[in-house]
């Protein structure tokens, strides 16, 4: 016979589960929700300015290199506008891993002889960490989702073409999907290669030596490590539930005491059957 006491510790534990992945879902969907009804205004928008439409020149700032390591650095107007904004917005150390991710992945793209649009790969390199930073952050989403929608906006302020702003929608919130992103086109598949390659080292082995040396001296890390767990924590600790089934609960399950976040297990157990 079952052991009643046992039998309700169980229920006990499921019921709280329950609670717990509910809770998660409700604020999902609030989300999800809230996002279609409502749209931004401009004045509330970070990314946009009540002046001119180049929101984002820096005279002081160092001009881009032509080149790095052979890939091309682009040089439009659009490029220009994107590399001053995301240096503006960015820690010196986070604008070079944007850096790395544009030349990492373009060296792997042309050695394969894929063909791109470098415009739009470079800028959404360039924009591809946005949800990292408090200003563009809601309580809720994924980073990924929170810097493609900021993305997003200053594109259309800038009156980037719509079919051009959702492929760098796309190649931004599906940057850290690397199953799915490479089964995308290359624009899309190249920011989640690059990324990658700069965030583990994965695959470098695909560089030439000079190559990465020449990238490393142009746009050196800087600590990178040590930052990229601090951005990961601080989401962590602010907006726990926006990393539900996301690669970054397991760094905030390690280093946060009571982290509150259910993992996959769990949402499995409280869901309402039986079996």
């Amino acid at each position: 016979m079952t052991d009643k006491h046992d039998e309700a510790k169980t229920v006990s534990r499921r019921t709280a589960l329950h609670r717990t992945a509910g809770l998660a879902a409700a604020g999902a969907v609030s989300a999800a929700f809230a996002a279609v009804v409502s749209t931004p205004t401009a004045a509330a928008d970070p990314t946009t300015s009540s002046e001119s439409g180049d929101t984002t020149a820096n005279p002081g700032a160092p001009a881009l290199p032509s080149s790095v390591a052979g890939v091309r650095i682009p040089d439009s107007a659009l490029a220009r506008r994107t590399a001053a904004f995301a240096r503006g917005v960015s820690s010196e150390t986070l604008f070079n891993h944007l850096m790395r991710t544009y030349l990492f992945g373009s060296l792997v793209f042309d050695h394969q002889g894929v063909r791109y649009d470098r415009e739009v790969v470079f800028v959404a390199a360039l924009l591809h960490d946005l949800g990292l930073l408090d200003a563009f952050q809601t309580p809720t989403e994924r980073f990924e989702v929170d810097g493609a929608d900021a993305a997003r906006r200053f594109l259309r302020e800038q009156r980037v073409p719509a079919d051009r702003v959702e492929l760098i929608w796309d190649a931004i919130a599906l940057h850290t999907s690397v199953g799915i992103a490479t089964r995308k086109r290359p624009e899309i598949a190249l920011i989640s290669v690059g990324s990658g390659m700069d965030f583990t080292g994965n695959e470098l082995k695909q560089l030439p030596a000079d190559a990465l040396d020449e990238v490393l001296t142009v746009f050196p890390r800087k600590g990178f490590k040590r930052e990229a767990m601090d951005r990961m924590l601080a989401l962590c600790r602010t907006k726990p539930m926006g990393e539900l089934m996301h690669p970054f609960a397991e760094v905030g399950r390690r280093h946060i005491a009571g982290f509150p976040v259910p993992t996959v297990e769990d949402m499995l157990l409280a869901a309402p059957f039986d079996e």
